[in-house]
């Protein structure tokens, strides 16, 4: 019975503890929140990143190519028309989507998708454009490309492409490598980058690699390998984003002006062969993760919670996981992941993006064929 009590122990510090690059053991936190849900609409193909409109209404998008208004009673909208022609292969098709800060007066929204691009390639790129509505229905208009990543590839992997704004209203892009690791140590390449724009497209002088010759001047940080996370936090004005690492080693990372997180040269994970990948998990002049996880849980959307309806999530971080089918909500103290808890895993069903509406309630995607938008509450265990 004793031994049977310490295996137990031990089994239950591994599950609640997600490796930490900090800490090595994250406990659980001691009162544990639970969550319940309400599903708001289903019938959604696919769907990859949405945002809450201020009428309550939400416009999401769908990565088989379309763009669509859901009402908080469920009616899903004919797809808008408008809107970028993505291209859905593989991972790639209508990606992240984001309401400008001054979207009450501009109207302005932006989306990332796979654009095709010449000679069979695609790459992600970034336009804006107008929502406006006429006779009940809603369109684009004025649609422009903003960003283009470059080089090109041909394939349907890795394009990363979640957006966040500033405080300042510089617009934060996140790339994916498109499987072509080294490129996310190349400068001259937004493979495997975190780029900074503004909002019209245009260069912000104090990007840590203006005037330099052989790097892209809209390169914020680099050495990163598929990041499908970004957000704001709420308090200190800082970038977050969390990526995708291979077998093992996702990442959280607050990436700053210039620096390197180091894919491929440390990581956390290993091949999916299990050879191992570049050095080791560290390197000198290379950031450290602020938490990982080993094995992969394949994160994907983040958000931080600011709001009052539910005090006891305040501060907290969310973090969807597609191959684990879970949301983590983590414990912050300062820059440090103190504590996770693992919900909604009863959904069976992979997270692809998580938002606070301005309502004050969380809301997930679910990434299927018949994909859901759902709203989650806390529920008391």
């Amino acid at each position: 019975m004793f031994l049977f009590r310490v295996f137990m122990a031990l089994a239950a510090i591994a599950v609640a503890s997600s490796a930490n690059a900090v800490q090595s053991n994250a406990p659980q936190p001691r009162v544990l929140t639970g969550a319940k849900t309400t599903t708001i609409a289903t019938g959604l193909s696919r769907p990859w990143g949405m945002q809450m409109l201020p009428d309550g209404r939400f416009i999401v998008t769908e990565r088989t190519g379309n763009i669509r208004i859901v009402k908080p009673g469920g009616e899903i909208s004919s797809p808008l028309r408008g809107a970028p022609d993505a291209v859905a292969m593989g991972q790639g098709g209508m990606l992240d989507i984001a309401l400008a800060p001054d979207f009450q007066t501009s109207k302005f929204v932006y989306v990332s998708f796979t654009e095709r691009r010449e000679g069979g390639r695609n790459g992600t790129s970034v336009a804006r454009a107008r929502l406006v509505s006429e006779d009940g229905a809603d369109r684009f208009e004025n649609l422009e490309i903003v960003f283009r990543q470059k080089p090109a590839f041909s394939g349907g992997l890795h394009f990363g492409s979640r957006f966040a704004f500033a405080p300042d209203g510089k617009l934060f892009i996140t790339l994916g490598e498109r499987y072509q690791k080294d490129y996310a140590q190349d400068l001259n390449a937004h493979l495997g980058k975190v780029v900074r724009i503004n909002p019209d497209g245009s260069l912000p002088a104090d990007n840590p690699y203006v005037g330099r010759p052989d790097a892209r001047p809209e390169i914020w940080s680099f050495g990163h390998r598929n990041p499908q996370s970004a957000a704001i936090h709420p308090a200190t004005g800082e970038l977050w984003t969390v990526e995708h690492g291979a077998r093992g080693g996702d990442e959280i990372n607050i990436p700053r002006p210039g620096a390197n997180y180091g894919w491929p040269i440390i990581t956390y994970g290993r091949d999916y062969s299990g050879a191992k990948i570049g050095t080791g998990t560290h390197n000198a002049g290379m950031e450290q993760p602020i938490y990982y996880w080993d094995p992969s849980i394949a994160p994907c959307g983040m958000a931080f919670y600011s709001a009052e309806r539910f005090p006891q999530w305040q501060g907290n971080l969310f973090v969807g996981a597609l191959k684990d089918r879970q949301l983590s909500r983590l414990v912050l103290k300062g820059n440090n992941i103190v504590a996770e808890e693992i919900l909604l895993t009863r959904l069976r069903e992979r997270i692809r993006d998580v938002r606070q509406g301005h309502d004050g309630y969380l809301y997930v995607l679910t990434d299927s064929i018949k994909g859901r938008l759902i709203r989650i509450e806390p529920a008391r265990n």
